[in-house]
């Protein structure tokens, strides 16, 4: 009973199920997080996967036999577990999730007191470890099974984050859940927007019969931006399944970059909250840096990933953070990133400001073009970065190495880091308004890498 467990990554546990994730394991691992953690109170909640239910069953008795209380969320988003962590002062938060992963995937996202987040040198492996020692104490009582329905409260934080709802106008928005669990949460919102939803893929369903839901991949927008055109719609939102983050398109049914609304986000919040701190991630950074120092705010930089991300907030009391991976936190969401959040932002803003989205980031797109990440897979990232680094030191140039190897060379820059998560490099560059030069430098790098 104590072979490895192989699920657990830097910041979640996400494996093949039953070879890696199974009932046994999910049993084992809420003993474990019990153990560590040492709650009393505990939100769970599951996306549709077809082994969730099962998955959640295990779980949750782990949890309930080490004496823990699991108050049930029942079918929901992972941001719906961090709402449940921080409004009602638990001790803890598991999700049951995998995301984006394929169909015979799932995992667990794991959260502490006030929806602080575990990740593999906060708590992971110590659970991990436990998990696999498969030894638990005794507890005194059993934990009870508690069904909670927070989506009344959880809707009413969402519109809080909107001024006078009488300024939207009537925009005709694509929606697509990509059959994940962002569906009901829409269906929830539309009664008390004045938005014309066109909902596509929007029933959640673990048999996922329209592919997995990323939007991250090309591959994964055809049907929203066919949406978008065929029904002339002013927006288009797209999540992925557990829906942490949202994929953003204009009325042209053109997919924006998550770093531009990195850069839009920071601008509106900064608007209502002057001299405050953004936080982002290192991988493109010019366009965020500017917009804040334009609109007087602090752009502090932060490594990629949500476990630090939500770290660097916390330290240094931003208001906002965002990656350009498409994940946004957000101070008054208990630091967390929300997937929901974002849209209803620029929505109120191409409402407000009338103003397409394109109209909001054309600009900014001309005057810092990227590559958008790229992803290669290599057998020695740490061998690649320094010939790369090799190969340009005879320019000049800035080093950062908050995450990976940036390089800064004035008229563009670059940043090449190993993935957390997969055995990838991802590599980003960007230009001062040169299209022709962001190109040349990302395929002179994507040369060197090969």
């Amino acid at each position: 009973m104590n072979d490895p467990i192989t699920c657990f990554k830097a910041y979640d546990a996400r494996g093949k199920v039953p070879d890696e994730l199974n009932a046994g394991i999910a049993y084992r691992v809420g003993r474990a997080y019990a153990e560590f953690v040492r709650p009393r109170r505990v939100a769970v909640g599951r996306d549709v996967r077809l082994s969730s239910e099962e998955l959640f069953g295990a779980l949750t008795d782990g949890l309930m036999d080490s004496g823990v209380d699991v108050l049930d969320l029942g079918l929901c988003g992972t941001e719906q577990v961090y709402f449940a962590a921080f409004h009602l002062e638990l001790d803890g938060g598991i999700m049951i999730t995998a995301s984006h992963n394929p169909v015979d995937y799932n995992g667990l996202k794991f959260v502490r007191e006030c929806a602080k987040p575990l990740s593999g040198d906060s708590g992971l492996d110590d659970i991990r470890r436990i998990a696999e020692e498969n030894a638990f104490h005794e507890a005194k009582r059993r934990g009870k099974m508690i069904p909670t329905d927070l989506s009344r409260d959880y809707i009413e934080h969402l519109l809080g984050y909107l001024g006078n709802l009488g300024r939207l106008k009537p925009l005709k928005i694509v929606s697509n859940p990509g059959n994940g669990m962002a569906g009901p949460v829409i269906d929830l919102l539309e009664k008390r927007l004045p938005f014309e939803f066109v909902k596509i893929q929007h029933q959640p369903d673990g048999s996922f019969p329209n592919g997995i839901p990323n939007p991250l991949l090309p591959e994964g927008r055809g049907a929203t931006i066919d949406a978008i055109r065929q029904h002339r719609a002013d927006l288009g939102v797209a999540w992925d399944g557990d829906f942490d983050r949202c994929f953003l398109f204009d009325h042209n049914g053109r997919f924006i970059e998550g770093y531009y609304i990195v850069g839009l986000l920071g601008v509106q919040l900064l608007q209502q909250n002057p001299g405050e701190r953004i936080v982002h991630d290192p991988r493109l950074t010019w366009n965020t840096i500017e917009l804040v120092a334009q609109n007087g705010g602090e752009a502090v930089q932060s490594k990629a990933g949500h476990a630090f991300i939500k770290e660097t907030m916390r330290a240094v009391n931003g208001i906002y953070g965002g990656e350009m991976s498409a994940h946004h936190y957000f101070r008054d969401f208990g630091y967390c990133d929300s997937g929901m959040i974002p849209w209803l932002l620029l929505a109120e803003m191409i409402s407000t400001q009338h103003r397409t989205l394109a109209e909001l980031v054309d600009e900014r797109i001309d005057r810092y073009p990227v590559s958008g990440e790229i992803n290669v897979a290599v057998k020695d990232p740490l061998a690649v970065l320094e010939k790369v680094q090799a190969h340009f030191s005879g320019l000049p140039h800035q080093i950062d190495r908050i995450d990976g190897l940036g390089m800064d060379f004035g008229a563009w820059r670059f940043n090449l880091r190993a993935s957390n998560t997969e055995p990838l490099l991802r590599m980003n560059v960007e230009s001062r308004g040169d299209q022709g030069l962001m190109e040349q430098r990302r395929d002179e790098i994507l040369n060197l890498i090969s």
